[in-house]
């Protein structure tokens, strides 16, 4: 990590110095058109591209390579005749449009290949295919002007643009037929338009009802019936805002038709309602495609309106009392979660007269999406840019996810946590200053790079900030993170008053709710500023570094330093805790040896006596007088046993005799005298038979007498 940190930081500082800004600075007209707010920068796949006024093209700086100082241009086989002050990239990023006041041509990208993978296989110089859109619409009219351009967020359908013009009609174009419009959406009635008779401007524009800027919000399901939401029919909401703060909406499909689509509805109602409907200067439009979406509305005196979206209700008395008639689907409502001032020149509060000057201090604004994180977004004017940060989107998710309804209660969250807004760069920090607009402006997003801003000042120069980090979601905490509740509740109780953890502490006592911005040095040495004001301004600065960093870092101190002294203590009171139960450990396993020797000493000595019971137990019943029921059924079996022994041993001596008696005739039977008897093979096997029989039998009467000894005289 810190290898490519050094590496972004390589980059970042030779993309500073780069030759290229010195050979911008130094054209011609290079000082024309300074004082208008621009964006010519923009990147694509790690290259830089950088609009260049005087040749007519863009020139390209490779971000992983710019030592090797290697450039191409761009250049447009049609020139645009009108000053470019914004280029916008397609979302497929094959078309860059370049969008002025009086016209709107779209570059088309070439192709890449070779081996660093450059434009055309890395030529020099490029030359690329332009298509002009409307361009008859913006000769044939001296007075149109083009207000805002912006791109069809579809990246599967054919590329369109959707214009927004001073007639108050918004045109969609495709790139196929770039003359004639696909569909024409007028924003007000041909009826009421009534022109002034000097200046040609209408009344309703006078009045500030009139289109100013429009954005696009994600893809949404459009209802079909009552309320029943179809995946097929699907549209994308355009959000439009008028200048007197009123906000219509519009479904655009470019592939499907629908009742809704095309149809301009309108205006959405606003929650809590307001008198002056939230300011007449209304100037920008932006929205966040985070859930819910935020719509952010921006006006000329540096008033930021965070509105949440939220689904429409049929009893809302301000749609009620609206002019137009609303159709069977409910439109959104706006709930004005909170409102944030931007500081758009530095307030020098030493003096009554500069605050009168930097009060009536007011310019449009510029709204640009974060392409890291969906809740933040970045704010672009002639004096300076901010950065603005969301950091109770996840409170709100909770909230809206567990079903609260209550607007009160959605009240009650907004005042609870505030944005996070930081002034990045500051291009008037005194009220005798000029406006210094910037630009281009452009956040590089890549993963080898890091996450930058990149702006380009009206003298350019590039300076390269990083990106907030603080209202990034919360990683989830890990397993060794978690307290446990027994040691918890054995903290003393100082350490109750520090609500979740004590990062997160420490993190809100060091919150800034205000910074010095980088500060521009004028390149007109003559409009030196006087003393004074530099003296105020060095005051200002001064008075926020001391209470927005020393201050906050010695409170921070403060309570790390106390935080540290309890953690001592209870460290030392754990130790001690620790000897003690080691103490208690060496004595209970001294006491368990000790005990096992008793045991087993017990254990002998139970032997011992249980041997010697018995013994006296067996004594005391031979030395009883009357025999009892054992000796008895003893006796008796004793002298059943003899009275078999008896039985037995008179039928031994028959078997002995017989033995002997058939030994005799066995003897008789081998004499050599011939016998006159004669016996069949019948008789002589039955003979045998009987004399095996005999035999067993013999031998079973032997066995029970050898027990019967045996157990006679056990």
């Amino acid at each position: 990590m810190a290898a490519i940190g050094r590496a972004g930081d390589r980059w970042q500082s030779a993309l500073s110095e780069h030759p290229l800004f010195s050979q911008l600075r130094g054209q011609p007209n290079a000082t024309a058109g300074r004082g208008q707010l621009k964006n010519l920068l923009c990147s694509l796949d790690g290259d830089l591209l950088i609009w260049d006024q005087e040749e007519c093209g863009f020139v390209t700086l490779r971000l992983r390579s710019l030592s090797s100082g290697r450039e191409q241009r761009l250049l447009c086989i049609n020139p645009p005749l009108f000053d470019v002050t914004q280029v916008l990239v397609s979302p497929t990023q094959h078309h860059i449009a370049l969008i002025g006041s009086k016209g709107l041509m779209v570059l088309e990208v070439p192709k890449r290949w070779g081996k660093n993978s450059e434009f055309e296989g890395g030529g020099k110089t490029v030359n690329c295919r332009t298509i002009p859109i409307a361009d008859r619409i913006f000769t044939s009219s001296t007075s149109l002007v083009l207000k805002q351009a912006t791109w069809y967020p579809s990246e599967t359908q054919e590329p369109h643009l959707i214009l927004l013009t001073s007639d108050n009609i918004i045109r969609i174009y495709s790139l196929q037929d770039h003359l004639t419009p696909e569909k024409v959406i007028p924003l007000s009635n041909a009826d009421e338009e009534t022109t002034l008779p000097h200046n040609g401007r209408s009344y309703k524009a006078s009045l500030g009802e009139t289109a100013v800027a429009c954005v696009f919000g994600p893809l949404v399901a459009l209802s079909k019936g009552h309320g029943v939401y179809s995946k097929e029919e699907t549209a994308y909401p355009l959000y439009i805002l008028y200048e007197n703060g009123e906000t219509f909406l519009l479904y655009i499909n470019l592939q499907r038709s629908h009742s809704n689509i095309g149809k301009l509805l309108g205006p959405l109602p606003m929650h809590p309602a307001a008198e002056d409907n939230y300011g007449y200067d209304a100037c920008a439009v932006l929205c966040l495609p985070c859930v819910p979406n935020i719509l952010v509305i921006a006006t000329e005196s540096g008033l930021l309106y965070h509105c949440v979206v939220l689904e429409g209700e049929e009893d809302d008395e301000q749609t009620s009392n609206k002019s137009w008639k609303p159709n069977s689907d409910l439109i959104p409502s706006l709930y004005v979660f909170e409102c944030v001032e931007l500081e758009l020149a530095l307030k020098l509060t030493t003096e009554e007269e500069a605050e009168t000057l930097e009060s009536d201090f007011s310019c449009p604004i510029k709204l640009h999406r974060d392409p890291i994180c969906p809740s933040r977004y970045h704010c672009t004017h002639v004096a300076g840019v901010h950065s603005v940060g969301l950091t109770w989107l996840s409170k709100l998710e909770k909230f809206l996810g567990a079903g609260e309804e209550d607007k009160d209660s959605l009240q009650e969250l907004g005042a609870e946590q505030k944005c996070l807004v930081e002034h990045v760069l500051c291009t008037k920090p005194l009220p005798c200053r000029l406006p210094a607009p910037i630009q281009g402006f452009w956040i590089i997003s890549d993963i080898s790079l890091g996450t930058t801003m990149i702006c380009i000042t009206s003298g350019y120069e590039c300076i390269t900030r990083p990106l907030l980090t603080t209202i990034r979601p919360p990683s989830p905490p890990l397993l060794c993170s978690e307290v446990d509740c027994s040691i918890t509740e054995s903290l003393p109780h100082v350490l109750a008053d520090v609500e979740g953890p004590f990062e997160n502490h420490i993190r809100g006592i060091l919150m800034r709710n205000s910074a010095n911005p980088l500060l521009l040095n004028s390149s007109n040495k003559e409009s030196s500023p006087p003393p004074e004001e530099c003296l105020q301004l060095l005051s200002r600065a001064t008075q926020v570094f001391r209470e927005e960093y020393v201050l906050k870092q010695d409170l921070a101190r403060e309570e790390i330093q106390r935080r540290v002294k309890l953690l001592i203590a209870q460290k030392e009171k754990q130790l001690e805790d620790l000897n003690l139960c080691k103490e208690e450990r060496k004595s209970l396993k001294e006491m368990a040896e000790r005990l096992a020797e008793k045991f087993e000493e017990a254990k002998d000595k139970q032997e011992d006596l249980i041997n010697r019971m018995k013994a006296v137990l067996r004594g005391f019943h031979t030395r009883l007088p009357v025999l009892s029921d054992s000796e008895r059924d003893m006796k008796k079996e004793l002298q059943t046993t003899q009275e078999h022994l008896h039985h037995l041993g008179n039928a031994i001596k028959q078997v002995k005799m017989k033995m002997a008696y058939q030994e005799k005739q066995m003897e008789k039977g081998k004499s050599p005298r011939k016998s006159n008897l004669t016996l069949s093979d019948y008789q002589r096997k039955n003979i045998q038979t009987v004399l095996k029989e005999e035999g067993e039998h013999i031998q079973e009467m032997v066995k029970q007498i050898n027990d019967i000894r045996n157990h006679v005289n056990f």
